[in-house]
């Protein structure tokens, strides 16, 4: 009896796993979210006169956010399925 590889194309990931570019982009999505929230940080702080307030504020929403979305996805279980599952299957 021969097993079916359980990764048949070469290179690509196993069904359940992100995919390596989706890893590379949470440094890219956590550079983007601290700047945004701190550019609304300051620009909460010009308008309202309230110097580091919302400046440190957005830098810790951002960076708290944006962490917790990352650690989220990294340590979500890998489900697999069976290609043999025939509980899935339409009963005729």
């Amino acid at each position: 009896m021969v097993d079916e590889p359980r990764n048949p194309n070469p290179g690509s990931t196993p069904p359940g796993e992100p995919s390596p570019w989706a890893l590379a982009s949470l440094g890219m999505q956590f550079f983007a979210s601290i700047v945004l929230f701190v550019y609304a940080g300051n620009w909460l702080d010009r308008r309202f006169d309230t110097s580091p307030l919302f400046l440190l504020g957005g830098l810790f929403v951002g960076g708290g956010g944006t962490f917790y979305a990352s650690y989220r996805r990294l340590t979500k279980p890998v489900t697999s399925r069976s290609t043999h599952d025939t509980d899935s299957l339409p009963k005729p």
